[in-house]
């Protein structure tokens, strides 16, 4: 009984000889599918195990001349984009290196940390999206294995991030092979660095989105939320959309990093929630009862808070050519939007080559659009809020004396 009970021994010190290894160690990360919204926390999570920062590195942004470069004739995966590209951020890390990497950790992230937890039925990734490591993987070792002979482990763990208990044995077992030195009980604490690493800068994104909300308050300007997937956010997927139209003069959101303070939704769903439409803010139940899919269920949920909020007078949806995982809610994202009178314009065609002159065009007209509805729509959406909310009291407070 009393072996049942007893205090695990604590895991040794690491050695000095472990110490100087892990701080030559060079871990590539292709900067690719839900990397871009977990990044932060892989960064946390490397630097708690004592890798040098210097040594992280990501592949640069999705373009032509990467895949040419690297990834020609290594694809796998026949339609798509965001998934083939990966191909060429795979060769820039093992081939486009002045200092060779030792590690290409590619996750394959199961689920996701989503602030709709325990609101909506899951939050998992797409299987695509989810299994791309594997997929682009095998393009590596068609005619011969380049990993081993450029000396390179390859490590892509099935991750779920959406149950953080399971994290710890998950990256555990990926990585004591090629990390000297390394425990479970170490593993666990990095695990809750990396949470802590991205949650910190999740809420700095969502600050500042408050803040450009409280200055379109303040100031009586439209701003306009981007729908979209995370990759979107890289130039070569994205094709920069919402820079050039960001140039036109209207600050940018993006669903994933809108404020959730509790005093701003209370605002914003304050008659749903009276109605008994929802139970939460965070309830996407009336619009969308198939709720499994992470990312799918905050670009439903961005839709409902771009319908609401005054100063959204427009909303952008990107999404990429066959995504099946989109399909199904263009309808849904556009009636919701446009039942409130919000603009709504999508680009839902997006793939590997960029359009530049059509593009141009229709920023162009999105822009004229928005100089022309703009202030009908913020003044019509604001007669439908149940009375002055946050960001108005922002607005009084800044402009009060004194």
């Amino acid at each position: 009984m009393a072996k049942w009970f007893a205090k695990p021994p604590s895991a040794a010190p690491l050695s000095e000889a472990d110490r100087a290894a892990r701080a030559k160690l060079r871990v590539g990360i292709p900067k690719v599918l839900n990397v871009w919204t977990t990044h932060q926390f892989w960064l946390g999570f490397f630097q708690a195990l004592r890798l040098s920062p210097r040594n992280l590195v990501f592949s640069s942004d999705t373009s032509d001349a990467q895949m040419r470069e690297y990834g020609s004739g290594r694809g796998t995966v026949d339609c798509c984009y965001p998934v083939k590209c990966v191909s060429g951020h795979y060769g820039e890390l093992i081939f486009g290196q002045k200092r060779r990497i030792d590690i290409l950790f590619s996750p394959m992230i199961h689920s996701l940390s989503s602030f709709m937890d325990g609101h909506v039925m899951e939050s998992l990734a797409c299987p695509r999206v989810m299994a791309a490591p594997e997929n682009i993987k095998a393009g590596f070792l068609r005619e011969r294995d380049v990993f081993a002979e450029n000396r390179i482990a390859h490590v892509a763990p099935l991750v779920t991030l959406a149950e953080p208990k399971l994290v710890p044995r998950q990256l555990f077992d990926a990585l004591k092979a090629v990390v000297p030195g390394l425990s479970i009980e170490e593993t666990a604490r990095a695990v809750e660095a990396g949470f802590a690493t991205l949650a910190a800068f999740t809420d700095d994104l969502r600050a500042r989105s408050r803040d450009i909300l409280e200055w379109c308050a303040r100031e009586g300007r439209p701003c306009i939320m981007v729908l979209a997937r995370p990759y979107h956010m890289d130039s070569g997927i994205g094709h920069e959309i919402e820079a050039d139209l960001q140039a036109c003069g209207y600050p940018i959101l993006w669903s994933q990093y809108f404020p959730t303070d509790p005093d701003l939704l209370d605002w914003i769903f304050r008659a749903d929630l009276a109605e008994g439409l929802i139970r939460h803010p965070f309830d996407i139940d009336d619009v969308w009862p198939s709720s499994y899919s992470a990312n799918t269920n905050e670009i439903l949920w961005g839709a409902k808070v771009a319908a609401r909020v005054p100063w959204i007078t427009c909303a952008i949806r990107l999404g990429s050519y066959e995504c099946g995982m989109d399909q199904p809610t263009f309808t849904p994202v556009q009636q919701i939007v446009e039942r409130s009178g919000t603009l709504f314009f999508s680009f839902q065609e997006l793939d590997s080559t960029k359009p530049a002159g059509s593009v141009k065009i229709r920023v162009e007209t999105i822009a004229y659009y928005l100089e022309c509805n703009s202030p009908g729509v913020m003044e019509a959406k604001l007669r439908h809020m149940d009375g002055p909310g946050p960001l108005q009291t922002a607005r009084a407070s800044a402009e009060s004396p004194g």
